[in-house]
This record gives structure tokens, C-alpha cells and sequence, in this order.
């Protein structure tokens, strides 16, 4: 079975993700045992953004690692086990709310494909990039 981010590179529509990533100095971390639920934004996701926004976080990699963290659980969390709770405590420190009925978001963001299980965790697919706050 893929790590996260190999099973997000086989995908083909998570390009911005992995490049975002890579330019926080967090592919160890997400390449690491776990395990971890991320909500992971698409590609077009991060072209929704302000025009500029995606170049500004790369040049600042700290702020780009704070806005991923917040994508991410600890732990192995499936749908059903996601929406048991009103919020969930992202590693970045801040509060993800989850909507637990149809449909199924993540804040502000819908989960367009749950349940993706992967060596050291899983993947929700969401449909916009999430901030804290």
C-alpha cells in the first residue's frame, strides 16, 4: 500500500498540494509512520484562491506549514468516525468543525471523496483549502 503522498502524486489532481508540501519542509512528516487524516485539497481548490495567494504562502514557509497543518488529524479517522464529533483538533492546533450530515464538510469545504486508506493514514478529498480561524 502508498503513503499519503504517494497515493496524492498517483492521483494526478493534487500537483499544488505536493508542491505546497515540499515547500513547507513537510514530506517527512507526512512520508512518517502515523497515522494521519488529511483533508486534502484538489488542485483546482488552490486555483480558487485569490490570484497570488498560493505564491505569497510558498514564500512564506511558515505560514504555508500552519495553513497545511491544519488539513491534518492524528490519527486514522474513516468518515463514520469523522463525523461522530462537531470538530476535531488539526495539528496545527486549531479546531476543524465537521458538518456530519449530507454532505459530509470539512469547515467550509465539501468532502468530495472519503475513506481513501493509505500505509500510514487516510485521505478526504475536499473541494477548497481550509484556514484556521
Amino acid at each position: 500500500m502508498a503513503s499519503i503522498l504517494q497515493t496524492a502524486a498517483e492521483a494526478g489532481c493534487f500537483n499544488t498540494l505536493l508542491a505546497a508540501v515540499a515547500a513547507a519542509e513537510l514530506t517527512s512528516a507526512l512520508e512518517g509512520e502515523g497515522p494521519f487524516t488529511v483533508f486534502a485539497p484538489v488542485d483546482d481548490a488552490f486555483a480558487a484562491l485569490p490570484p497570488g495567494t498560493v505564491q505569497t504562502l510558498v514564500d512564506n514557509p511558515a505560514q504555508l506549514a500552519r495553513i497545511l497543518k491544519y488539513h491534518v488529524i492524528s490519527g486514522f479517522l474513516l468518515q463514520n468516525e469523522v463525523i461522530s464529533k462537531q470538530e476535531w483538533l488539526s495539528l496545527e492546533g486549531a479546531p476543524i468543525p465537521i458538518r456530519r450530515y449530507s454532505p459530509f464538510e470539512v469547515k467550509n469545504a465539501t468532502v468530495v471523496k472519503a475513506d481513501i486508506v493509505c500505509d500510514n493514514g487516510v485521505v478526504h478529498v475536499i473541494d477548497r483549502v481550509i484556514l484556521p480561524g
